[in-house]
């Protein structure tokens, strides 16, 4: 399927250091910031307070969040779980706080508002708890990157292996650069959302190998320049459906999906937009400066493959 289609290939390729440089500045300068500033932590990873409440009638979400963070608490989560009548909140550890003061306190101002809610369950999640978490987060990551290395290195050569690879970690942490310079809160679901990209962004990776692997073997005329470009251009349209498509989704949440969504989606938003960058710019140009060529993709036979464009294929003397 496809929206239009492109006639003239797009040298991509003739800008592909310009590029580059500007996607290693930006990579040095998220460093820079995760390094300097660090990640502001969510309650999971730095441990806190987490109750949960039950209403009468369906909760006011957003009216319970003001009145929590009317008390001087930042960053917390109010969202709802199981039912609408039921909501849990995490407020951040305070020095010098217990966790049945923070509870006592929040369970006076709600009252305030709703005599009929109850405390269902109050409990404490220490920093242990979220130093593992962080731990068996990293992990995951560490899991991610090795199985995807394993899985293009089968399926391609280890040059396009090292070339998607080093394009993934690079929308990584520039995504974390990102959270890091604006303080934005890092929780459990903004990892979900680094790691869908590492997956989302590899898989437009593959594309565009596939296709230069497919015009090695009908294109024998073109160097390698043109190959890639040439495979970069025909699957243009297909990235515009597909990316697309999903942002639309993403933007949804984004927008209407409140607080508990906005991380997660403008992770995903960052990871989507350089996600396709980084196939186009940073792996296809990374494979070319390794030295990728026909005969890493495929393999001699005996037969002599003709190319469809030349007018003499099939010619016999």
């Amino acid at each position: 399927m496809e929206f239009f289609k492109i006639h003239k290939d797009i040298p991509f390729m003739r800008h592909a250091l310009i590029f580059n440089v500007i996607s290693f500045t930006t990579f040095v300068l998220a460093v820079f910031f995760l390094f300097s500033r660090g990640l502001h932590l969510s309650v999971e990873f730095t441990g806190g307070t987490v109750m949960e409440v039950s209403y009468s009638q369906p909760a006011d979400v957003e009216k319970v969040r003001g009145t929590v963070a009317g008390l001087g608490f930042t960053d917390v989560q109010v969202q709802n779980f199981g039912t609408a009548r039921e909501v849990m909140i995490r407020l951040p550890a305070q020095k010098g706080v217990t966790t049945a003061q923070q509870s006592e306190k929040v369970m006076a101002a709600l009252k305030a508002d709703d005599p009929q809610i109850t405390l269902r369950r109050t409990e404490f999640v220490g920093p242990q708890v979220g130093e593992e978490l962080a731990q068996d987060g990293l992990k995951a990551l560490a899991m991610v990157v090795v199985g995807i290395m394993v899985y293009l290195a089968f399926r391609f050569e280890w040059k396009y292996a090292v070339a998607a690879i080093i394009a993934n970690l690079h929308d990584i942490v520039i995504i974390l650069g990102f959270f890091a310079f604006f303080q934005w809160e890092f929780s459990l679901s903004v990892l979900a959302a680094v790691l869908a990209v590492l997956g989302y962004s590899v898989n437009e990776s593959v594309v565009i190998f596939d296709r230069i692997r497919e015009n090695f073997r009908r294109y024998r005329k073109m160097n390698t320049v043109q190959i890639i470009d040439n495979a970069i251009t025909s699957t243009i349209s297909r990235t515009i459906i597909t990316h697309g498509s999903t942002q639309i989704m993403v933007l949804s949440m984004l927008l209407f999906g409140g607080p508990t969504l906005f991380y997660f989606a403008l992770a995903l938003t960052i990871g989507i937009l350089f996600g396709i960058y980084s196939s186009v710019f940073v792996a296809a140009a990374i494979a070319m400066w390794l030295g990728i060529k026909r005969e890493d993709l495929v393999k001699p036979t005996g037969k002599k493959e003709e190319d469809p464009n030349d007018p003499n294929a099939g010619a016999t003397v």
